[in-house]
């Protein structure tokens, strides 16, 4: 007996310890992996994006506009 705690119950709390452990480390892969197929399934918007936005909407882009739109979604961020 160590402090009053049998043996039985330290080895009960090591597996928990060791079973949390895993899940843990097989979860952070899991959703690394899911990010990264979310990512390049849809992948962030560019300056290319917003001028084909742009053009769709009838309006000929700029370089000075395309750039403002960028950093406006940059410091929305």
């Amino acid at each position: 007996m160590i402090l009053g705690i049998t043996f039985e119950v330290w080895e009960f709390i090591l597996i928990i310890i060791g079973e949390l452990l895993g899940v843990a480390i097989i979860t952070f892969f899991l959703v690394r992996k899911l990010f990264a197929h979310q990512l390049k399934k849809n992948p962030p918007v560019n300056e290319k994006m917003i001028r084909a936005m742009m053009t769709q909407m009838g309006r000929t882009p700029s370089e000075k506009q395309v750039r403002a739109v960028m950093k406006s979604m940059e410091d929305a961020k």
